[in-house]
């Protein structure tokens, strides 16, 4: 359905024919983190994220998984662990 509160005339999931669903009844601004980011938007003064109604509960543990500005570390790179064993086993067939 089509916001009427924050969003006017915009598509929103949390919107019913009794009003917005989402808490408090609307949704909230975006937090300083979220500067920069592509899905960030503007109504009436106030800037608001495209995909969440709520970017602070994005933040409140770490990165938002939704933010465009933050670069992802490669997960292979980043918590790759090395078995010293077979790391050994794998140079002496080298050597050969």
């Amino acid at each position: 359905m089509l916001c009427t509160t924050v969003r006017k005339d915009n598509e929103c999931s949390f919107m019913t024919a009794k009003g917005c669903s989402y808490k408090e009844g609307s949704c909230f601004p975006i937090v300083d983190d979220c500067n920069g980011c592509n899905r960030v938007i503007e109504f009436s003064g106030q800037k608001y994220c495209s995909a969440c109604p709520e970017p602070a509960s994005k933040w409140k543990k770490d990165k938002c998984n939704l933010a465009t500005h933050i670069a992802a570390v490669a997960a292979k790179e980043a918590g790759k662990k090395v078995n010293p064993l077979k790391a050994s086993k794998r140079a002496s067939k080298g050597k050969k």
